[in-house]
């Protein structure tokens, strides 16, 4: 039987010095080899670290990867998964205060809103505004303008790779 696979990145957008070494041994137990980062200083939050790793391993990696990373509700991460056969691609951001934003994406990387999602919001919004709302919420507009100073402020960073160990 041959073992599926998939890749993807983790975004660690802002980590204190303190748990970057923490934050390497949390993604070594995921992937079970290991984890050497390349962190830099994250110009958009004083004190902050950031680095970014590709990763490869099983599909579902991506979500153990961020439930390894909630231990720190300090962080603010990002962590996507590609389609693999079988399986959608994902993003899912975690924002302190906002918790974690899950979503199913495509080839490009752009979110998708299924049918029924757009069926039920359709039929219970009172408003075009809740309407808007609505949407902004299944894009996950909160947690894309809250990551977006930090994403732009790690542009051009370098990334590693981590393989898991299968």
């Amino acid at each position: 039987m041959q073992r599926r696979s998939t890749q993807g990145v983790v975004f660690v957008h802002a980590c204190p010095k303190a748990l970057c070494q923490h934050v390497e041994w949390a993604l070594e137990r995921v992937v079970g080899a290991p984890v050497s980062l390349s962190w830099a200083e994250q110009p958009a939050a004083h004190g902050s670290y950031r680095a970014e790793v590709a990763w490869t391993g099983s599909p579902g990696t991506g979500a153990r990867l961020v439930a390894a990373l909630r231990a720190w509700p300090m962080l603010r991460f990002e962590v996507t998964e590609e389609a693999s056969y079988g399986n959608d691609g994902e993003r899912m951001s975690y924002v302190p205060g906002h918790g974690v934003f899950r979503a199913p994406t495509s080839a490009n990387g752009d979110i998708m809103i299924s049918e029924q999602q757009l069926r039920h919001l359709a039929a219970t919004a009172s408003s075009a505004e809740a309407f808007r709302h609505g949407v902004d919420e299944l894009l996950g507009a909160a947690w894309d303008s809250d990551l977006e100073v930090y994403r732009h402020a790690g542009d051009g960073s370098p990334a590693t790779w981590l393989h898991q160990v299968v």
